[in-house]
């Protein structure tokens, strides 16, 4: 399993590193269903001008187009920052059985962090949770993009 989650992991991170080049957060996300990734997405709030354009949202979106259902039962999502409340209701809400996280994230997780809507016994569904898939790969990449960014504030400021 462990070996399965960090080959589908690298590949929500190149999602990520596609937010990352429009100087979006670099979140990525990837869902696989019988082996095979059937949906990806990647961060696009500010692009598209739009709050609800995160990764975890975008690509529930396009496995539910191509399996033809709002049911994502048999699926996993794997997502490089732990989801937010607003990503983890859609993955409830979907009937994902699992999710993988690269990293948690203190301030905004609803996986765990804050909360864990994700495993609620009074709702009707609950997904499995694996945390720590390649975290240090996915922590980096946030706070490589964070310093980028406050460098950039910086330069502008001082102009």
């Amino acid at each position: 399993m462990k070996d399965t989650d960090e080959k589908y992991m690298k590949e929500a991170l190149k999602q990520a590193k596609k937010a990352y080049a429009l100087e979006e957060t670099p979140i990525g996300c990837v869902i696989v269903h019988e082996g095979k990734i059937i949906s990806r997405g990647y961060n696009r709030r500010n692009t598209d001008k739009n709050p609800l354009a995160h990764a975890e949202i975008t690509a529930i979106r396009k496995a539910s187009k191509k399996l033809g259902d709002w049911r994502l039962e048999g699926c996993t999502l794997y997502v490089t920052l732990e989801p937010c409340q607003m990503c983890a209701g859609a993955i409830i809400q979907s009937r994902m059985d699992r999710v993988v996280i690269g990293c948690m994230n203190p301030k905004a997780g609803c996986a765990g962090s804050v909360l864990n809507l994700l495993q609620v016994d009074r709702f009707n569904h609950q997904a499995d949770v694996t945390r720590g898939v390649l975290e240090e790969k996915c922590s980096e990449l946030m706070k490589s993009f964070f310093r980028e960014l406050r460098e950039k504030k910086k330069k502008k400021e001082g102009a």
